[in-house]
């Protein structure tokens, strides 16, 4: 099934699942999505990335959540209904948030256990009910590090699609707190100088974006 996902300057896309096998018809090839940060423009890189959200959720609500029938694709909107009690289900954006806070010439930059050896990055996380996106950077820094912040100055966002999230992106100033980890999203934090830092995530991601304007002092 093809799904409608928008133009491409004049030129129309679509989205289609991989064959069972999960071989593409030649030439093409198969590549993960965080592949193509940094190396596709901003505008390609928008249309993958509602490619694999619109074809996961297609993909993960073939039936009804609130009574077990089958649901159908909407005729009219990206959304799937159920053939039984008319329930539509649209796709989910799930919000997070993603901080840097800085010291003077220094960043607080941490690493997860799921990054690559040597990698360190911003604080990030997810959003919970009642919550807002202030609310949420205080509190994942607090249960991540040890943190308090003050100062927050949005920055701007990005479709996160892994696999269906919002980054929220904030910059921060330092308001104290002993840095500590939590062990379990975060194995090892610090405060780096802008001119010593160590290894940081892909270009075109907001994280790499944040740690960059502090660099460069555009923060």
């Amino acid at each position: 099934m093809l799904i409608p996902i928008g133009h491409l300057g004049a030129t129309p896309i679509l989205a289609a699942p991989l064959p069972p096998e999960g071989r593409c018809p030649a030439p093409l090839e198969p590549r993960p999505l965080r592949d193509l940060l940094g190396l596709v423009h901003d505008e390609e890189l928008g249309c993958a990335s509602r490619a694999v959200q619109l074809l996961e959720f297609d993909r993960a609500n073939r039936f009804c959540g609130r009574c077990g029938s089958r649901a159908l694709p909407s005729p009219v909107e990206h959304a799937r209904v159920c053939t039984s009690c008319g329930a539509t289900v649209y796709p989910r954006i799930s919000p997070a948030v993603i901080v840097l806070v800085s010291r003077g010439n220094e960043c607080l930059l941490a690493r997860s256990p799921r990054f690559p050896p040597g990698m360190y990055s911003a604080i990030a996380g997810f959003v919970e009910p009642g919550e807002t996106a202030e609310h949420a950077v205080e509190r994942e820094l607090a249960e991540e590090c040890g943190v308090r912040v003050r100062a927050l100055r949005y920055a701007g966002s990005q479709p996160w699609p892994f696999p269906h999230s919002l980054m929220l992106g904030f910059h921060g100033e330092d308001a104290g707190g002993e840095l500590r980890v939590d062990g379990v999203e975060v194995e090892a934090a610090g405060w780096f100088h802008r001119d010593r830092l160590p290894a940081l995530p892909s270009p075109g991601s907001i994280a790499r974006r944040l740690i960059e304007e502090f660099a460069v002092g555009r923060q």
